[in-house]
């Protein structure tokens, strides 16, 4: 099905995207991967081709066009490539509008400039160990004390955790009442005394992506660090997570299609009992109906990008987004793995790194469980 989500400006754009990704990225992705990050270096040459804070205002070296469609380009384009290390996404899409959205003047003149240059790496923390996707049960407190608050608490599962220079808190400022009326985002400098990181933790995939623990021991966060509201973190949270899961839906969906494609490729050239995999009636129906539900998955999905656009886009249609293409980007990595016979199941061929790293998706973001929640109540159930 032809799209007609992106116009010619995108499609320049993912051009010069391909381009950089092809030189800067594609061939030192595996040596990322051993060694669990990707080089600050990758950052800066993004920063200077303009890829990172492609929505900020312009006066802070910002490309100052609000059009998620770019940032989509951007992480279509990562996907295409298995660049899942490179947490250029989390920047852009998830840290990015917190910063363009509820920074102050001032925030934005000390923040943005080195968030567009790919100097000052960025991360949310939400997510603690005893927590998971409840943040009306964090922990992690913040008490005032004259012009600082001082920060209490962990955080872990947090992506860029070990490159950030720039993390936004998700902490307690009141010690009574619900989490939803007593929560502030603070932002944590890389050398605030009391920042710790713990180790870059080792995963099933996404062994580019550094992910960390992170540890606050009476950091004092200086109270022109709050940012947005002053107990109305929980609501800058809720109104921001629905792009948050769109960002995740891109990248499923792209994923799926990639491997889809190769899959394809492979079963064509392969042989087995005399003729091609490709010419087994079960290959073809496997393929058929892989083929019909991303298809319907990138429909679904490229309204739903329109309909950010137009500020129509609801919390339950990215719930949907999120759940769905997250469990059929599993489902195509793991029918296309099987496809492969046993070389899928060697780490040479890349359909194995595509099933490991689609497991996460429906994790991370919040649980697709808590998305059926979100579905099931705007039912009204």
């Amino acid at each position: 099905m032809r799209r007609s989500l992106y116009e010619a400006d995108h499609e320049d754009f993912r051009q010069s995207v391909r381009a950089f990704l092809e030189r800067n990225v594609a061939p030192f992705h595996d040596q990322w991967e051993s060694e669990g990050i990707v080089p600050r270096q990758v950052w800066t040459a993004a920063g200077q081709q303009g890829f990172l804070g492609i929505d900020q205002d312009g006066r802070h070296g910002g490309g100052g066009v609000r059009d998620f469609r770019y940032s989509a380009v951007l992480d279509e384009e990562l996907s295409r490539i298995g660049a899942t290390g490179v947490g250029f996404p989390l920047h852009n899409d998830v840290v990015g509008p917190y910063l363009r959205d509820l920074a102050t003047d001032e925030q934005q003149a000390r923040w943005i400039p080195g968030f567009c240059a790919g100097e000052l790496i960025t991360a949310i923390a939400m997510t603690e160990p005893a927590t998971g996707s409840d943040l009306q049960g964090i922990t992690t407190t913040a008490r005032r004390d004259g012009d600082a608050w001082v920060l209490n608490g962990s955080k872990t599962f947090i992506t860029n955790g070990i490159n950030a220079d720039l993390v936004i808190v998700v902490a307690r400022t009141r010690a009574d009442g619900p989490a939803s009326r007593g929560t502030s985002l603070l932002v944590v400098e890389r050398d605030m005394p009391g920042f710790t990181r713990g180790r870059n933790l080792a995963k099933v995939g996404l062994k580019a992506q550094d992910t960390a623990e992170l540890f606050f021991s009476d950091v004092r966060v200086p109270a022109a660090n709050v940012l947005g509201t002053e107990h109305g973190g929980f609501g800058h949270l809720m109104e921001n997570l629905p792009q948050e899961r769109l960002s995740i839906a891109v990248t499923a969906v792209a994923m799926a299609e990639t491997v889809l494609a190769r899959t394809v490729e492979y079963v064509t050239g392969r042989t087995a009992f005399g003729k091609p995999v490709s010419s087994f009636q079960n290959t073809r129906f496997v393929l058929a109906e892989l083929q019909t539900e991303v298809t319907i998955a990138r429909t679904f999905l490229d309204e739903c990008m329109r309909q950010l656009g137009t500020g129509d886009l609801t919390a339950t249609d990215a719930a949907m987004a999120k759940y769905w293409t997250t469990e059929l980007q599993s489902k195509v990595a793991d029918r296309c793995l099987q496809l492969h016979g046993g070389y899928g199941y060697m780490d040479e061929y890349p359909v194995s790194k595509a099933w490991r790293d689609a497991r996460v998706q429906s994790i991370y973001g919040g649980t697709n469980e808590i998305m059926r929640e979100i579905v099931g109540r705007a039912m009204g159930l």
